[in-house]
């Protein structure tokens, strides 16, 4: 039997990504330098803009810079890799409660994502909190509806799909009549994620941490993390460009067996993990008395159990985000799977 650790202990990593423009230097740079009594350890990338300026900067260690605020900021570059930073930070656990990573301009935030899946002892201390995508409210629209950014090559359209939470910047540029059809474009692409506004760059930190990291996690707050509960029936979406994006969801109220449901997930997400950008529930295991939860982004899949269903009705729900899903099979795969 594998021990595993208590969730509360793990480190929540957030993952930021959002188009140049947005506002993540501005937000970065209020992370490093306000006093806002939150402990983050922020990586940026190699073209980071922030300045670690020496007024700033308490001290530095193996291009780590303590922050005179109490964060933390280091970089992914060609020395270090998001790993060699995972691997240096954890070992000075005590020094923060947070990972922020930083992905810049166009790239898709999945491959950041997969480090932490990865490499089993850094996955061991940290846990994926979510993925915020930052738009700009005035810019965003042309880059959804870019000809040559359209089709699978869409990183804007990516990014919106693989968000958690949705942050809408910069709103003080724009009318409401211009946010409200921005509002509904970003629900075509995604149901499930809050969308959250903010004017002037200045970003509320608890909109971007801990969105499900400090409450205490048992059923109801992981299915609310999770945004299961948005899904009560299977929507079909037009999306903008790609009609082929959409979500489906599955509730199930038998257990699983563990061994079969792991085996077809690794399977489905082998063969068609460029498709299905996350996958994600909470899943009642046939003799086990906690509840599991399932995190996958694209091929990279995180199933371990959580807390006990304790006065909760256990239950199964599971929700697929991506292209070309086809209902029909997903259901015959899962059911065969229930114990």
């Amino acid at each position: 039997m594998q021990t595993y650790e208590n969730p509360q202990s793990k480190i929540p990593v957030t993952i930021l990504t959002g188009f140049l423009g947005a506002g993540k230097t501005t937000l970065l740079n209020h992370i490093l330098t306000e006093r806002h009594g939150h402990r983050i350890a922020v990586i940026e990338n190699e073209f980071g803009e922030v300045d670690v300026d020496s007024d700033l900067v308490l001290a530095s260690e193996e291009e780590i810079y303590q922050m005179q605020n109490g964060c933390i900021c280091c970089f992914v570059d060609v020395r270090n890799d998001l790993i060699d930073i995972l691997q240096k930070l954890l070992a000075r656990k005590n020094k923060f409660d947070h990972i922020l990573v930083e992905t810049s301009g166009l790239a898709d935030p999945t491959p950041v994502a997969t480090a932490f899946f990865i490499d089993n002892e850094i996955g061991r201390q940290v846990k994926l909190d979510g993925i915020v995508t930052l738009v700009d409210a005035k810019h965003i629209g042309q880059h959804v509806d870019d000809p040559v950014l359209d089709g699978r090559d869409n990183q804007a359209v990516d990014q919106i799909v693989a968000a958690d939470r949705i942050v809408i910047n910069k709103i003080d540029l724009v009318s409401d009549d211009e946010i409200e059809p921005l509002e509904r474009n970003m629900r075509k692409l995604n149901q499930t994620a809050e969308i959250v506004r903010s004017s002037y760059g200045k970003v509320e930190l608890s909109n971007i941490l801990g969105i499900s990291g400090f409450a205490p996690s048992y059923v109801a707050e992981r299915a609310k993390l999770l945004d299961l509960d948005q899904h009560h029936h299977h929507h079909h979406h037009d999306h903008m460009h790609d009609p082929t994006v959409g979500s489906e969801s599955f509730v199930f109220n038998r257990p699983f067996d563990h061994d079969r449901l792991h085996a077809f997930m690794s399977d489905l997400l082998s063969k068609h993990g460029d498709d299905i950008f996350r996958s994600k529930g909470i899943l009642e295991i046939e003799d086990d008395n906690r509840f599991y939860v399932l995190q996958a982004v694209h091929k990279l899949m995180d199933f371990r159990p959580d807390h006990a269903w304790g006065m909760d009705r256990p239950y199964s729900k599971l929700v697929f985000i991506g292209r070309n899903l086809d209902r029909v099979e997903l259901e015959k795969g899962l059911s065969a799977c229930l114990a």
